[in-house]
């Protein structure tokens, strides 16, 4: 990006050139609140993204973040939903207080049917934490980020926490996990594999991570790999690559995208 910015025309080119439906889009707080511009984004490209609003945490440090309480928290995601998103997504990795904070807003989301998207650390105590909160919310949509941080110790334990009924997993930044590995991922694919048997692939959807990790590989990259593995199925890609994330957030009338030839082919 030539002038430091990934806007969504820069976004659905890449998509389009990697037959790429739909995305959903979530925040990171290093990147600043980018509620305003995908509110226009949604409303620009309806059936194309699907956007999450990110609440103010106070996660630049510890300080600022003790300022904002729980209510705090809630009343920015019921404005958040008041403006029209769908869905909120939260960097959980960058939280230190106690999951249960979370457990007001989310009984709004439960209760207004909104999705909630949330990586989580390596952490058992956060991990345990956020078991307790979903356990209040079993309604609630939940999208656990970063593939269960699948490269590190407690990762089957946050894989786990998709055994409650409408919690599900997103494998976004898996080829980071990986990179020192790098294409075409072989262990990835294996905590692909493990991961279905340990919950089901009807719980598992691709991430990409786009835009940090198309720094190391293309967009493309990001997702066939698995299309190239031979140790899943026809089916389970075809319900892990889409029809897992078209069920859960709603996806409609995405469009079927023509291959581009590579010039370098």
């Amino acid at each position: 990006m030539a002038d430091g910015k990934n806007t969504a025309e820069i976004f659905l080119a890449n998509m389009d050139y990697a037959q790429v439906g739909g995305a959903v889009v979530v925040q990171e707080v290093i990147d600043g609140y980018q509620n305003d511009y995908l509110l226009e984004v949604s409303k620009k490209y309806p059936s194309r993204f699907f956007v999450c609003g990110m609440p103010r945490l106070g996660l630049e440090n510890a300080e600022a973040e003790q300022k904002i309480s729980a209510d705090d928290i809630l009343n920015d995601v019921k404005d958040l939903y008041s403006r029209g998103f769908k869905g909120i997504a939260i960097p959980g990795h960058r939280v230190r207080r106690p999951m249960t904070d979370l457990l007001p807003a989310m009984k709004f989301m439960e209760e207004n049917n909104m999705i909630f998207s949330m990586c989580l650390a390596d952490d058992a105590r956060q991990i345990a934490e956020f078991q307790d909160v979903i356990s209040e919310c079993k309604n609630l949509k939940i999208a656990i980020g970063h593939f269960g941080l699948a490269t590190t110790e407690n990762w089957e334990r946050q894989i786990l926490l998709a055994r409650n009924a409408n919690v599900y997993i997103e494998s976004g930044g898996i080829s980071w996990l990986y990179n020192s590995e790098f294409y075409p991922y072989p262990s990835a694919i294996k905590a692909i594999r493990k991961a279905a048997d340990l919950v089901g692939i009807d719980k598992l959807m691709w991430g990409s991570d786009y835009p940090r990790t198309i720094c190391a590989i293309t967009y493309k990259m990001s997702y066939d790999f698995v299309i190239k593995s031979n140790e899943l199925t026809d089916a389970e890609k075809s319900a892990f690559l889409g029809e897992n994330a078209v069920k859960l957030y709603g996806f409609k009338d995405l469009p079927v995208l023509k291959y581009v030839k590579n010039m370098s082919e």
